[in-house]
């Protein structure tokens, strides 16, 4: 053997080694990794030819192995790294399937499959969509300006405290990696803006460059991340297959009778796990900044902020308005919830009866599969699910739905009509965020007149009043709006005064219109209402709109048609929620139609609101720049995906990956496994960017890791995690290039690099974190309902 290595090692260091010179190359990544794929591939298929890269394989027609397979161990756990001893037999050929013109012929085929599967057909390509949208989004919302207005704000509201600039650089970066998620424009963005700011008022070269480069990187993991995108798309194939071939080892036929719940996880479930782990790595590096301005004060002194033009407000005001209403507001519907005055009203009864619940867990299973759910669930476990099949099974078996009768459904739906609330849940809502509106508007400007918003503040009352003693949950949509017309008109005109007085507050103008659209993106995620895909193309059109809107205000237009367009949208919603506007069924009705026809009319108006901001877009110089940016990081991360492929299938085709398997398998605790994955991830992020890192490296180790006890969503945002680690590791750190290019010139690589080096400690301190306290990746989704 060549070194005294085995073939597939030297196969495997030729790759990499190959990988890693293309990257150096200068040529494009995407270029550089099918060109290392194709290279290595000749590589190692010339040296296998000339018979210097010798594979010694396990020896399965020995005695020693066959003892072995009698004795019990299941021959999938039997490898030369578990069992050095048994006896081994030089191979024909590295590669597996009889030589390198039969693993030339594999890989064609399965690159052109896969391409197939990941890229143009598979069920992966709607969710893959969502980085295209979610790259158009951010990059519109950074090309309208709005990081100078969150920096200059933030900058007003923290620059007083000690480290204040660099807090007020790590809540803009979070809100940005809210909003935008584009790594490379955030650094861009406040570098250019905060960093001379920083260093004019003596903040320390190190510190500021560090809070910049590592608040720029949040993107990565605060939701809507494209890093949990493309992630989430693998991880969700990785951890079914890795589960049910676990199934199978265990002796049950498939990992739902195993796991005893479907081996699934979406997109959309990640963006929920992800959420607070980001929260806490941005507390982490404000906390950072906070702790070394008050250790190192003349480093990171306080800045004096300008004046605002904000209407002073007492302490006594701010407790009242901005805390003490809010509170009674919340806390008060969730009372009257719990005494069922706010509720549900709904009374539609399902034609068909409910199906009967089964056994926590399939208990007609083999005696492997058995001792292995038993040694899964617990023996508690098993015996309450086979109580529970007990019970089913005397009670004649599982009950199939059947259709009921219509005295039955007329029946079930007087009980829910007479168990109803009388406040339904949107009306509540509605009120409860009208209410709110009102109470900032009166903390913002305590010394305006009040009547308008008292006059709001009765219709909100007197809207509650009218839904408690006049509608019923039979009553009409029809008849809602009518009888709802006159309270919420009242209510509007006040609501429309604390918008005015709103706008006056220079921190609500600047936050507001980019929260409204973190919210409505986050919300309709988070909130299970749709997947990514259709979440980032509403992101996409709130940003074009949100744009415009900016643009209009400084070329001294008038922006209402924008604000239109969001009432028409708005609108919309609302028509969907309150009434139903199928016009396909066999009776429709007028009110049905005097709906749709409405609900067109504001669809129509939507639709030419968007046309309208991308004309003024257009016009203005943004939107061909932004759609062409988009254009090629979109083809960047395609091209990647499909150059990763032909290289893992590269590395597969002379049993690189299976090796490798094998290695990982051959400990005895998993944790020891994901240890080692993590720090190979950790140790590859200062040489490869994050994409080469999950088309590459995590395909290899994902059965491995997935196929584990782990949850999957905590594996997923653990690797995230790490690799937005990767944009901050010298040498080659994606965020530290984007700063050295903006930065002035006093400021040295060397100021960057020592300035980074503090926040990836905080990086690794994360990460142990999220390994001591795994609740706080699987909270969120346990109390959505997703866990």
């Amino acid at each position: 053997m060549l070194f005294g290595l085995d073939g597939v090692e030297i196969g495997l260091i030729i790759v990499f080694l190959t990988l890693f010179a293309a990257i150096l190359s200068g040529f494009p990544v995407a270029f550089a990794i099918g060109g290392a794929g194709v290279i290595s591939f000749g590589i190692i298929a010339a040296l296998d030819s000339a018979g210097i890269l010798i594979h010694q394989a396990m020896d399965t027609s020995s005695q020693q192995y066959r003892d072995l397979v009698a004795s019990g161990v299941n021959p999938s756990n039997i490898s030369i790294f578990r069992y050095p001893e048994l006896p081994r037999v030089p191979t024909e050929s590295i590669f597996p399937a009889g030589g390198w013109e039969e693993g030339l012929k594999r890989t064609v085929a399965g690159i052109t499959n896969r391409i197939n599967e990941r890229v143009i057909a598979g069920q992966s390509i709607e969710t893959l969509l969502a980085v295209l949208m979610f790259v158009l989004m951010g990059i519109v919302l950074e090309r309208s300006k709005i990081a100078n207005d969150l920096l200059t704000t933030m900058a007003r509201v923290f620059g007083p405290l000690p480290g204040g600039l660099a807090v007020s650089i790590v809540v803009v970066g979070a809100f940005l990696a809210a909003s935008t998620g584009i790594v490379g424009a955030t650094v861009v963005t406040m570098g250019l803006l905060a960093l001379p700011t920083m260093l004019r008022n003596n903040y320390s070269p190190e510190l500021a460059t560090g809070v910049i480069a590592a608040s720029g990187t949040l993107g990565q993991i605060i939701p809507p991340s494209i890093v949990i995108v493309l992630l989430g798309t693998l991880a969700g194939d990785l951890y079914a297959t890795a589960q049910d071939a676990r199934a199978q080892a265990a002796g049950c036929t498939d990992a739902l009778t195993f796991l005893g719940k479907p081996a699934v996880v979406s997109v959309g479930t990640l963006f929920q796990a992800a959420l607070l782990p980001g929260i806490l790595l941005a507390f982490l590096y404000a906390a950072y900044a906070f702790g070394y301005a008050m250790l190192k004060p003349h480093k990171a002194p306080p800045v004096m902020a300008e004046d605002s033009h904000n209407e002073p407000v007492t302490r006594g005001e701010a407790f009242t308005w901005y805390l003490g209403v809010p509170i009674l507001l919340v806390a008060g519907t969730m009372v009257l919830a719990q005494l069922n005055i706010v509720g549900s009203q709904s009374f539609t009864v399902n034609s068909f009866s409910d199906t009967a619940a089964t056994a926590s867990l399939r208990t007609n299973v083999s005696d492997a599969c058995k001792t292995s759910m038993i040694e899964l669930h617990g023996q508690e476990a098993w015996d309450r699910a086979v109580a529970e099949q007990t019970a089913i099974d005397e009670a004649g078996g599982i009950q199939e739905s059947v259709r009921r009768s219509p005295e039955e459904i007329a029946s079930i739906r007087a009980g829910m009509i007479s168990d109803a609330a009388p406040i339904g849940v949107g009306i509540a809502t509605l009120a409860v965020i009208f209410g709110l509106i009102l109470a900032v508007a009166r903390g913002v400007s305590p010394s305006s007149d009040p009547r308008p918003l008292q006059i709001g503040a009765f219709g909100v009352v007197l809207g509650l009043l009218v839904d408690w003693l006049l509608l019923r949950p039979t009553t009409s949509a029809g008849m809602t709006v009518v009888l709802m017309a006159i309270p919420w008109a009242i209510t509007l005109f006040g609501v429309a005064y604390g918008f005015k007085l709103l706008s006056k507050n220079e921190l609500l103008r600047v936050v507001f219109p980019p929260l409204v659209l973190i919210v409505a993106v986050l919300g309709s995620i988070l909130g299970g209402i749709t997947n990514p895909t259709p979440a980032a193309a509403l992101g996409a059109a709130g940003a074009i709109m949100l744009a415009a809107y900016r643009k209009l205000g400084d070329q001294g237009r008038s922006p209402k048609v924008i604000i239109w367009t969001t009432l028409a949208v708005i609108g919309m919603i609302l028509m969907g929620m309150n009434f139903d506007l199928r016009i396909n069924t066999e009776t429709v009705s007028i009110e049905t139609w005097v709906a749709f026809v409405f609900t067109y009319i504001l669809w129509l108006y939507a639709l030419f609101g968007l046309l309208f901001s991308c004309w003024v877009l257009f016009t203005s110089g943004v939107l061909t720049p932004a759609v062409r940016e988009t254009a090629k990081v979109t083809s960047m991360v395609f091209t990647i995906l499909i150059a990763s492929q032909l290289l893992n299938l590269v590395v597969i085709s002379f049993g690189g990956e299976h090796y490798i398997q094998e290695f990982l398998k051959s400990f005895d605790d998993v944790r020891t496994v994901f240890i080692i994955v993590m720090l190979v991830l950790f140790v590859l992020g200062f040489v490869l960017d994050f994409l080469e890192i999950i088309y590459i490296v995590v395909p290899i180790v994902g059965p491995v890791i997935y196929g584990a006890h782990f949850d999957p969503k905590w594996v997923t945002i653990m690797i995230a995690v790490n690799l937005q680690t990767s944009f901050l590791t010298p040498p080659f750190g994606f965020a530290l290039f984007y700063l050295r290019g903006v930065a002035p010139k006093e400021v040295t690589t060397g100021h960057i690099y020592r300035g980074v080096i503090p926040f990836v400690i905080i990086q690794v301190v994360g990460l142990l974190l999220l390994a001591v306290f795994p609740g706080v990746v699987t909270i969120v989704p346990a109390l959505l309902g997703s866990g």
